[in-house]
């Protein structure tokens, strides 16, 4: 087989990846091989945390909700229960906001929704 001599190829390769890992600790910023393992860990959080973001929002957004719903006398789930039923198609976020910005509109809704 013929030699390939990569050259300028593959230290283009490593002066990326070390560059990425700029800012990390000890070796993990300047050996290529343990610096390539600590991109690729640290790529998987952005990955993981995406969803968990959104199940977080949608959590806060329902305690919000909620917490507007009982000072109005009924509860989250009979509120959105009644909201498809009527069908008024505000989302949770878009409700969470009018809950917490506007009190009075955020009662208004939940009084029409729930009659």
């Amino acid at each position: 087989t013929t030699r390939v001599k990569r050259g300028y190829v593959a230290r283009k390769h490593r002066k990326d990846i070390i560059q990425l890992t700029s800012g990390f600790r000890g070796a993990h910023s300047r050996i290529f091989r343990t610096g390539k393992q600590q991109v690729i860990k640290a790529l998987v959080s952005p990955h993981r945390d995406k969803s968990k973001r959104k199940r977080d929002f949608r959590r806060l957004w329902i305690t919000r909700i909620n917490a507007a719903a009982r000072n109005n006398g009924v509860s989250y789930t009979k509120s959105i229960q009644h909201s498809y039923k009527n069908q008024v198609f505000l989302n949770r976020k878009i409700l969470a906001q009018i809950a917490i910005l506007d009190i009075s509109s955020s009662s208004t809704i939940l009084r029409e929704v729930n009659e």
